[in-house]
């Protein structure tokens, strides 16, 4: 089964805007775009930066409201979300049992009799990453070894990111130092509020130091800064100081990964690819939990940076509540029954 088809049906839209989204995405397919090293800091860019609110919840609305995808494709795409999935626990109470079994789900997200039924044995469809807290960093390398599964760690004072400067960036080593795959960090959201982006960049390029060769996904917690503006220009700081991946949300604020918010980081990508030809990837996080919310981001995604963002290097979602329904919507497609939520635990 092939996850790489086109959709179906796509609702038609204005032809200014059509016209130059496909012209970028074109332009970006036909060059070869680095990963991100960062740029000094751009002062007029990040401060000219303007946001049209309600073009962007208006383009929000008609992702939701047009027809998806359908029987194979759409099985097809929730495959390809499941891959592109950071299962994560980041609870008070988590112990090395519980990554355990979160590895194990990690490494088949499917049971097998479904993969039988859907005959997609050799696709050999695993998730992208394991999320936890430094803690468990050492667990979870074990219980993925020889799967190729990445680990990540959450740092620099999860999730409010207040923590004393010199404790978040020792984290971030020690999580390295232990074998983390992936660092995602947080930004001190005052720096925002206070319009220092020098601050702000000088902060996250120390994140990037540290990382070394961990890939840093770096969370502005978008549920706390109030505007779009505000969302765009700490994207754009953040990938200038090298940010590998932009993420929504911790998960932890009231309003997590939505998708007006997540258009504007997407178009912040999109644009500072254009302008340096740098690949940035992205992360929505919290707030995800049906598998037609899956397919709503990864058909922005296509339409919006084209098929090499609907791709683990380049996506991720961070909402482990999401598999069981991506579970029970492919049994459906398989059987013609929808399945009980117990029979998909996660861990």
């Amino acid at each position: 089964m092939s996850v790489d088809h086109d959709y179906p049906s796509v609702a038609r839209k204005s032809g200014g805007e059509l016209a130059s989204r496909t012209d970028t995405i074109a332009m970006l397919a036909g060059r070869s775009l680095l990963s991100n090293s960062g740029i000094p800091l751009d002062l007029n860019w990040v401060q000219e930066a303007r946001v049209n609110t309600s073009a962007v919840e208006r383009r929000a609305q008609t992702q939701v409201a047009r027809r998806t995808v359908k029987k194979e494709w759409q099985a097809a795409w929730l495959l390809r979300a499941i891959s592109c999935m950071d299962l994560t626990t980041l609870s008070g109470d988590d112990t090395d049992e519980r990554v355990r079994r979160l590895c194990a789900k990690a490494r088949q997200p499917i049971q097998q009799d479904l993969v039988q039924k859907l005959g997609i044995e050799e696709l050999g469809i695993k998730v992208g990453a394991v999320c936890v807290y430094h803690t468990f960093v050492e667990t979870a390398l074990h219980a993925l070894e020889g799967s190729g599964i990445h680990v990540a760690a959450v740092s620099t004072g999860f999730p409010a990111g207040l923590s004393p400067f010199e404790e978040r960036v020792a984290e971030i080593r020690r999580s390295v130092e232990a074998g983390a795959h992936e660092i995602d960090v947080v930004i001190t959201r005052g720096h925002v509020f206070g319009a220092r982006w020098q601050a702000l960049y000088d902060e996250v390029a120390a994140f990037k130091q540290a990382c070394g060769k961990a890939h840093m996904k770096v969370i502005l917690g978008t549920g706390d800064l109030l505007t779009f503006r505000n969302v765009e220009r700490a994207s754009l700081v953040a990938m200038m100081a090298g940010a590998d991946f932009i993420k929504t949300s911790t998960g932890k604020e009231p309003t997590n990964a939505t998708l007006p918010v997540s258009l504007v980081m997407v178009r912040a990508i999109r644009e500072y690819a254009h302008q340096t030809g740098m690949a940035v990837g992205f992360k929505p996080a919290g707030g995800i939990r049906t598998a037609k919310q899956s397919i709503d981001w990864l058909a922005m995604m296509k339409e919006e940076l084209g098929l090499s963002w609907t791709r683990a290097e380049m996506f991720r979602i961070g909402a482990s509540g999401l598999l069981g329904d991506i579970e029970r919507q492919l049994e459906h497609h398989a059987t013609g029954r929808y399945s009980a939520e117990y029979r998909h635990p996660i861990a």
